[in-house]
């Protein structure tokens, strides 16, 4: 595991591997920077929701690959978390992660909810034509407190140099179109757009994992 020290203030954050112990603060982290960078908290009708379906299952089935961003006092204050595979990682979220949440979502008709609901049983939404070339996926979020400061670029050549390593050469990721910021990061780090066919909604960048 590589260890990276950075600098905020006057401690010395490190990038470290994902532990078990990190659950909570990833799902923290979530739910506080899904709106474009902004919290969602109290928005839907368990905040946890939207961890399990953008924080859990990486974590939980692809732990080797994440990198969480330490405040160097042993609290995550960002990560970066993904998949090497997207096709297997679909296929283990149907075996794996969606009967590992039994019922908990069986009785939840809050209509806040559907959306995400919707996106938590389809995990073949995932899967594009389009995608096929950039077998790797990633999501990248990091609280107010640890941005500005060239974290979010050490997470993700961090990520890159370890999908490389693992002899995986193109990533890709989803954003939404209205999150200029992000884009502008992406486009510094030298993601380039995905072309999808008209009326696909969304927007997908990639880039070659070799830095």
């Amino acid at each position: 595991m590589v260890i990276t020290p950075l600098r905020i203030a006057s401690v010395e954050p490190i990038i470290r591997g994902y532990r078990p112990s990190d659950l909570d603060a990833v799902y923290d982290i979530c739910i506080r920077t899904a709106d474009a960078g902004n919290d969602l908290r109290g928005r839907f009708g368990d905040d946890r929701l939207i961890g399990d379906v953008y924080a859990g299952p990486y974590v939980t089935l692809e732990p080797e690959v994440a990198r969480i961003l330490d405040d160097g006092n042993g609290r995550a204050i960002g990560y970066i978390i993904g998949t090497v595979n997207t096709p297997q990682f679909v296929r283990r979220y149907e075996r794996e992660w969606l009967p590992s949440l039994g019922d908990r979502y069986a009785g939840d008709d809050d209509p806040r909810d559907q959306n995400l609901l919707d996106q938590l049983r389809r995990p073949q939404r995932m899967l594009m034509p389009e995608l096929d070339a950039y077998p790797a996926h990633l999501h990248i979020d990091l609280l107010p407190e640890a941005r500005g400061h060239g974290e979010g670029r050490a997470l993700m050549t961090s990520f890159l140099r370890g999908l490389h390593a693992a002899g995986v050469d193109r990533v890709h990721l989803s954003m939404a179109p209205t999150n200029t910021g992000a884009r502008a990061f992406y486009d510094r780090l030298g993601f380039t757009e995905i072309a999808l066919p008209p009326g696909r909604v969304g927007l997908y960048l990639g880039r070659e994992t070799k830095i």
